[in-house]
């Protein structure tokens, strides 16, 4: 269980740092998703789902994050 919510945590961090990714939706999705990948292969390797595995998650939660936020959502300290 609790390793279940550990990923949780760390996905959820890691699409709020991507909505901060480039001004257009187009930009956005492409770092998201790449940003996403990134960071799913290594949480899916930690836990054992497989990098593979966790760079699709991953890339795809990123990508449609950064699609649907604009760069006003969040405020990063400019």
């Amino acid at each position: 269980m609790l390793h279940k919510r550990m990923v949780f945590i760390v996905l959820s961090a890691s699409l709020i740092t991507l909505a901060g990714c480039g001004y257009s939706p187009g930009h956005r999705a492409l770092t998201g998703g790449m940003i996403g990948a990134g960071a799913g292969a290594i949480v899916g390797a930690a836990t054992g789902m497989g990098a593979g595995t966790g760079a699709l998650i991953g890339g795809g939660a990123g990508a449609l994050t950064g699609a649907a936020t604009t760069h006003n959502q969040l405020n990063l300290g400019n």
